[in-house]
């Protein structure tokens, strides 16, 4: 059941991006390949980075929504959509060096960061590893260390296999927008592997000083202790009406939301979103 449900969420996700027009962008040299990506927007500069399998049109509405105030600079990470593979792992130390790589090639000293799932984590390591270079931090369903995944998805990570991928519609939909569509195999090997990496960040985390909101699902991929866990960590959870300040980081759990449900809920997440980036925070008694 839980195997159906992630290829049919990734499935869903990839073949979202179809029922939009197609994009206008452009590529830059980023360790060995070409880089697609998109600016949009005006204001104050935002780097988007999407999901596993996913592309920037399947991040749906969130993106023309955070444009409206913000300069939004989209990314497609190697291999997803419009940026072709490589012969190198797909780890997420090599997918935030590939984002700190971007921002050097086009002149982006600094940025607010904006990921869900598999960019999430990406722009997590983005900060621990350039944190000059990451001003503000918004991480959608991620997990800092691969224990504080459900047990179901930390059991089904063994039984991943390119068969589980390759024939099916997810395959047809990467091949519409890939470089080479016949990279699939070698693609999803990769992502596998991925699946494997071990996580395990929580000193480099507890070290972290970006403000950061943390959102997940309450049946999201990950625990809700963990996603609790990783915002003590950012000193979040204290008593507010105490007599100290707020934390600099915040926590958002959206009702009734499964992982792939987290992206859509547009207005809900610009409702978290955009007062975090603002430094907006509601009015108390005290």
């Amino acid at each position: 059941m839980i195997r159906a449900a992630i290829i049919a969420g990734a499935m869903l996700m990839t073949t979202t991006a179809f029922a939009q027009s197609e994009p206008v962008g452009q590529t830059v040299p980023v360790n060995g390949m070409e880089l697609y990506y998109e600016v949009s927007g005006e204001g104050d500069p935002l780097v988007v980075l999407h999901g596993a399998y996913m592309n920037i049109p399947a991040m749906g509405g969130i993106i023309p929504k955070l444009a409206e105030t913000h300069k939004v600079y989209a990314l497609e990470f190697q291999g997803h959509g419009r940026t072709g593979d490589i012969d190198r792992p797909i780890t997420y130390p090599n997918l935030a060096n590939d984002v700190a790589t971007f921002m050097d090639a086009i002149g982006l000293e600094k940025a607010d960061v904006l990921g869900y799932s598999m960019g999430a984590a990406a722009a997590l390591r983005l900060a621990i590893d350039f944190p000059e270079k990451v001003d503000q931090l918004v991480v959608a369903s991620v997990s800092y260390d691969m224990a504080g995944s459900q047990p179901e998805f930390l059991a089904m990570i063994p039984t991943m296999s390119p068969e589980m991928f390759i024939g099916s519609p997810m395959e047809d939909a990467w091949k519409q927008f890939a470089p080479n569509p016949d990279g699939f195999r070698p693609f999803v090997e990769r992502m596998i592997a991925l699946e494997h990496e071990q996580l395990a960040w929580e000193e480099e985390v507890r070290t972290l000083k970006t403000p950061m909101l943390i959102i997940a699902g309450d049946a999201d991929m990950m625990t809700l202790e963990h996603v609790v866990s990783l915002f003590r960590l950012m000193g979040g959870g204290a008593p507010g009406d105490m007599g100290k300040p707020l934390a600099a980081s915040r926590l958002a759990i959206l009702p009734a939301t499964s992982h792939t449900a987290v992206i859509d809920q547009v207005d809900l997440l610009h409702g978290f979103i955009e007062p975090f980036l603002r430094g907006e925070t509601p009015k108390g008694m005290f």
